[in-house]
């Protein structure tokens, strides 16, 4: 108390003043003292549940590995994860959730559910493989089975480290640490119908307040840039049929008109925006060759980093059909399969996930594992730089950021979507290919696995236990989403089911 001594004169009035002041101080410094200790005792809250959150995991983290495995030798494609599906569903039921199988009229699809009342958080599962791509966990490209499926993009891993987190929720609410209900979503088909415009359809999310998702990668960062939106159509042209050589006259080809319509789409590449990528796969332009065909038909897909700018070109590419069987002189039919939206960033979710990522700290490799990395990097012509382990800083949202397309997209206009993206590759590492088939089979996909499991447990244990910052991610999601009418882009009628 010298210093006020020295600022004041010593008259009774003065003596007062100090003795007031003196008093004043005290009492701020005990509040404080008070404050301090309240904030203390809380942060030691929040780390003892994370820390419960990552015991969890760590105590499932071998059968979820062996789910992971078994999902990952299963390799089913599209709206056929039926063991896949039976895998993750029956681990949950296991383990105390309300399993609800063949939900939004997917026989793959389920939902699994623990607690009641709010908040409600969900979290995203996924597990179908692409087509063609089987491999070995081997640094070498062979077959792990010769023309089979693989997973190409990690989802033998995204399905089993979601319901990781989930069940690491569900044991946290079961010792009574937290309340309200976790919600895990398997979802099927994202590689090729986007099983979840249905689930979202079925009203699946209409009573969660936020949703978790995460996706394998060859970085670890909580993920804040959207996504390309996507539509996906059937183009069929119907022609007359005639001897290629004998009477060609009396043929009308439909594979001509299938070839006019890929040369109108090449050409009109030059005359859309950067941001706009379109692409089509023949699926069938005749038998024989010495037959004028009279069926083709290829599959074509728009996409554009806005729903709203790729609507236009969706819309020309479908009068170039037209113009097409004009100029062959064939009929033609266009189907819709299905469509999806950008993912709506939220950053305030993505705060809280990148703070659970720096608290849970970077991944490290053995030297096996390093050498494993390198040997996939001198397969697929790249720089043999090993993993990368590192926590990427959080980044600004990019208004037209490249990569590729996910039905997650159609999930965040509903609901606020927190997304993180965790090593489980070598840096550079071909997505959809052999060389993320190789690494999903192994301890590296392990890894990263096991890591998403904790940094989703711990950003939800944020959401279950500060109101506040769910109420902070809903604002920020009504004011990104503003005036826009979700509408799915899907045809009426169940899913594609049996159409793979």
């Amino acid at each position: 108390m010298s210093f006020i001594l020295k600022s004041v004169d010593h008259g009774p009035n003065s003596i007062q003043r100090i003795i007031t002041n003196s008093i004043l101080m005290k009492k701020i410094i005990l509040f404080s003292f008070f404050l301090l200790m309240a904030t203390v005792i809380s942060a030691q809250k929040m780390i003892k549940s994370k820390k419960a959150v990552i015991a969890s995991v760590e105590k499932h983290e071998a059968e979820l590995i062996k789910i992971s495995d078994a999902i990952w030798a299963a390799a089913e494609t599209a709206f056929e994860e039926t063991e896949s599906s039976k895998i993750l569903a029956d681990y949950a039921e296991k383990n105390g959730f309300t399993v609800k199988r063949g939900v939004a009229g997917m026989p793959t699809a389920f939902t699994a559910v623990y607690g009641s009342g709010t908040p409600v958080i969900s979290v995203l599962g996924e597990f179908d493989a692409l087509p063609g791509i089987s491999q070995k966990a081997q640094p070498t490209k062979e077959p792990f089975k010769e023309g089979a499926a693989g997973h190409g993009c990690g989802h033998n891993l995204f399905g089993a480290a979601s319901l990781g987190s989930a069940i690491a929720i569900k044991e946290l609410m079961e010792a009574g640490k937290i309340k309200g209900t976790i919600k895990f979503l398997g979802t099927p088909s994202e590689e090729k119908f986007f099983g979840k415009i249905w689930m979202v359809r079925e009203g699946l999310w209409n009573d969660v307040d936020v949703n978790l998702s995460w996706h394998p990668s060859a970085k670890i960062e909580a993920d804040v840039q959207t996504s390309l939106a996507l539509v996906d159509f059937k183009v069929e042209f119907y022609g007359q049929a005639a001897h290629a050589s004998g009477d060609p006259w009396n043929g009308c080809s439909a594979s001509d008109a299938l070839e006019l319509y890929t040369t109108g789409i090449n050409y009109y590449r030059e005359h859309i925006k950067p941001t706009v990528r379109i692409h089509y796969h023949i699926q069938d332009a005749g038998q024989v060759v010495n037959v004028v065909p009279d069926y083709s038909k290829l599959w074509v897909r728009v996409r554009d980093t806005k729903r709203s700018g790729m609507m236009p070109v969706y819309e020309q590419v479908q009068k170039m059909a037209e113009g097409a069987a004009i100029m062959a002189n064939v009929d033609y039919k266009i189907s819709l399969i299905s469509g999806i939206y950008e993912v709506l960033v939220n950053r305030a979710g993505g705060e809280i996930m990148q703070n659970n990522l720096e608290l849970l700290g970077p991944l490290s490799y053995t030297t096996e594992e390093t050498a494993f990395g390198k040997k996939i990097q001198e397969a697929t012509g790249k720089p043999q730089v090993g993993m990368d382990g590192d926590i990427n800083p959080l980044k600004e949202t990019e208004e037209h950021p490249g990569g590729g397309s996910t039905d997650v997209g159609d999930v965040s206009w509903n609901v606020p979507n927190i997304n993180l993206g965790v090593t489980v590759a070598p840096k550079d590492t071909p997505w959809h290919s052999w060389a993320v088939v190789a690494c999903g089979g192994m301890s590296i996909g392990h890894k990263g696995m096991i890591h998403a499991a904790k940094a989703l447990a711990m950003t939800a244990v944020d959401l279950f236990e500060n109101p506040k910052s769910i109420a902070k991610i809903k604002t920020e999601f009504k004011e990104r989403k503003g005036d826009e009418v979700y509408e799915p882009i899907v045809p009426d009628g169940p899913p594609p089911i049996g159409e793979n």
